[in-house]
């Protein structure tokens, strides 16, 4: 128990380091899941685009949410927000820090995704192949319309009779094979030059509000933490007291199988102190309504 107690807190102290962790695994497990993934393309002209939108899009925001659900940070940016100002003003700028942290981190794993889809090619063939124009392929010469259509929808079907050694089926699979390679490559480009960049000009900008707002988020989360932990100190005490109280004409019962209680008088000052008073649930519930919209300011002295 102590082992995994020292694991929990190594991890509640160290949230920053967990969650870049956890966005490596989300990555990692969206190229995992796409590797493994059985694509097939329906090869039918209604539904090929939305099929092949559907696999390259929905995963991402499901892994988006993930990344959402996953970090402490954002239900702490939320209450952050909507809290009311009481006797503590919201500073904004820490609101836009944990948010742009926040998406950051939640964007690694649908990122990774959709260039990956986007290297392979087959999501974009799948979805494009029926949007194509037919006069720039030989093939479709003294074709009809409709049958243009049906020809197209089946590129990415490498096995169907029609079109397995159809050369039109190759160009045009070809060539959306390399569109779809080159705007992967250009998103991968364009991030890396947008991460370089704000890495190595960041210090030649003020670096005063982004450690004022970089401290104060961090104590944001860490002043929650321990609000969290002293409540639930709080609240076995409390429910303590109030069993022995309930049960106080089954003091020795108590003693001999729940609980190890204190001799009279031994600890009984400690428990009084942490409870700090409260006696009833009227107070307890005034206290933390109090905590919540009238946070105490930000001054010690």
């Amino acid at each position: 128990m102590d082992r995994f107690r020292m694991i929990f807190q190594y991890f509640q102290s160290n949230s920053e380091s967990v969650m870049n962790g956890i966005c490596g695994l989300l990555a990692l497990a969206s190229v995992k899941m796409y590797t493994s993934f059985d694509f097939s393309c329906p090869c039918l002209p209604q539904y090929n685009m939305a099929y092949g939108l559907g696999i390259m899009f929905v995963p991402p925001i499901i892994l988006f949410l993930c990344g959402l659900i996953l970090n402490r940070q954002s239900l702490v940016m939320l209450e952050e927000w909507r809290r009311p100002p009481g006797r503590r003003k919201k500073d904004l700028a820490v609101i836009r820090y944990m948010c742009s942290s926040i998406m950051q981190r939640a964007m690694v794993a649908p990122v990774v995704w959709i260039i990956v889809t986007l290297l392979d090619g087959k999501c974009l063939i799948c979805a494009l192949s029926g949007s194509m124009d037919p006069e720039k392929f030989v093939g479709f010469a003294n074709v009809s319309t409709e049958q243009v259509q049906q020809l197209l929808a089946k590129v990415p079907c490498k096995d169907d009779e029609l079109m397995r050694n159809s050369s039109s089926r190759k160009a045009v699979s070809r060539y959306l094979r390399c569109w779809s390679q080159a705007l992967g490559w250009s998103i991968l480009l364009v991030l890396i030059i947008t991460a370089f960049l704000a890495r190595w000009l960041r210090p030649c900008f003020d670096q005063t509000t982004l450690l004022q707002a970089r401290h104060w988020s961090n104590y944001i989360d860490i002043e929650q933490k321990i609000f969290e932990e002293t409540c639930c100190e709080h609240s076995r005490l409390f429910a303590h007291k109030c069993i022995l109280h309930f049960f106080e004409s089954m003091r020795q019962e108590i003693k001999l199988h729940s609980f190890s209680l204190p001799r009279q008088g031994e600890g009984a000052e400690g428990e009084e102190d942490l409870l700090q008073g409260i006696t009833d649930q009227d107070q307890v519930n005034k206290l933390l309504k109090t905590w919540y919209c009238e946070k105490p300011p930000l001054d010690v002295s």
